[in-house]
């Protein structure tokens, strides 16, 4: 088997003449000057060093907090604060599975498999698993990271924003692949060279929670586990919440990001926490330049792309009665509208799925 590796992986020895890349190269590439993209995919170590020095100062700070809380009302708001700043290493994760948040390797490497220990989600399988998602973006049955399925489901979205779905899934798919089990759809993805590494990382996941329950049991207190991967459920909200916006209710079987996939302004508090990922459009479209530079590239082809929503609130009000429909008329999509190269005006486009 053939794969595209990961966006952001050099490893020697994988093929790039793939079915993979030859369907990548026939997605829409927007126009931007040779010597702005090089500026803007520049990686450096100081961008990432400020953004994730400051989320683990956070992270240790507000633990403490909820930690001294533990017995107390004040234990409620404490681990809410906590839990939200522990689930976006889902976003983290994300980028870092790139390879671009930090110049140097080792870095980037170290934060990946913390943060995807954190989200519960397994460092080597989501790697590719990602690279597949950039490749097959929203196509039925090649993209593994749908978050949203036709006909759309409601309830799984609103009990994923306590991870009941989701996150349940990852743990049930950890232990399996602690045991050695792989299922079809990770034979179809994963190279066999990664297999002993995802099994053997999914083994420390396990024995990592196995040991936090054995001080929990030791100590009489549900509190150790309360800051390893239970905040995953009770505080990954934001990112649902933000999460949701990347591709829900868009184009599906498309072969332009323009047409299933959103960037959304949001406030500098969430965008800390969401690493810019608001700005998704831009990160579909050119996934090698990192998070700190996608505010530049948006301006740089700004005017290339549907024009970003100004707001959570306008993006579901738009949303959510899209989903809604797509319930029992799974062919609607919400459309989008390009600039219109020809006349330099704007045209309203339906998302038609690729022949």
């Amino acid at each position: 088997m053939s794969s595209t590796p990961p966006p952001g992986n050099t490893t020697p020895g994988l093929t790039d003449e793939t079915f993979d890349d030859r369907i990548s190269e026939q997605w829409y590439q927007p126009r931007i000057p040779r010597t702005v993209l090089k500026a803007l995919m520049k990686r450096s170590d100081a961008p990432g060093l400020r953004n994730f020095g400051l989320w683990l100062v956070l992270l240790i700070a507000s633990g403490v907090v909820a930690g001294l809380s533990w017995g107390s009302w004040w234990a409620v708001p404490a681990f809410f604060v906590y839990g939200t700043i522990y689930s976006s290493s889902d976003a983290r994760w994300h980028e870092l599975a790139h390879g671009t948040p930090f110049k140097t390797r080792w870095l980037n490497d170290a934060f990946y498999h913390l943060s995807s220990f954190m989200t519960i989600r397994e460092a080597y399988w989501w790697r590719w698993s990602h690279a597949r998602h950039h490749t097959h973006t929203y196509f039925t049955g090649r993209d593994p990271e749908i978050q949203v399925a036709r006909p759309t489901q409601m309830l799984p979205i609103l009990l994923d924003f306590f991870a009941l779905v989701g996150g349940t899934a990852e743990v049930r798919k950890t232990v399996r692949h602690a045991f050695g089990q792989i299922d079809a759809a990770t034979e179809a993805f994963l190279p066999a060279s990664e297999k002993p590494k995802m099994i053997w990382s999914s083994r420390v996941y396990v024995a990592v929670i196995f040991a936090t329950l054995a001080l929990a049991v030791g100590f009489h207190s549900f509190l150790p586990l309360m800051f390893l991967w239970t905040p995953r459920f009770y505080g990954g909200w934001l990112h649902q919440l933000l999460g949701l916006t990347q591709h829900a209710g868009l184009g599906v079987n498309v072969k332009d990001h323009r047409l299933n996939t959103r960037t959304v302004y949001i406030n500098p508090v969430f965008r800390f926490l969401y690493l810019n990922m608001n700005y998704h459009l831009e990160h579909h479209l050119l996934p090698m330049v990192p998070f700190h530079a996608l505010p530049r590239l948006h301006d740089a082809i700004k005017d290339q792309l549907p024009p970003a929503y100004p707001s959570l609130y306008v993006t579901y009000r738009e949303m959510v009665p899209a989903l809604w429909k797509q319930r029992r008329d799974p062919t609607h999509v919400i459309e989008r509208t390009l600039p219109d190269a020809s006349s330099g005006g704007q045209a309203n486009f339906t998302a038609q799925p690729s022949a």
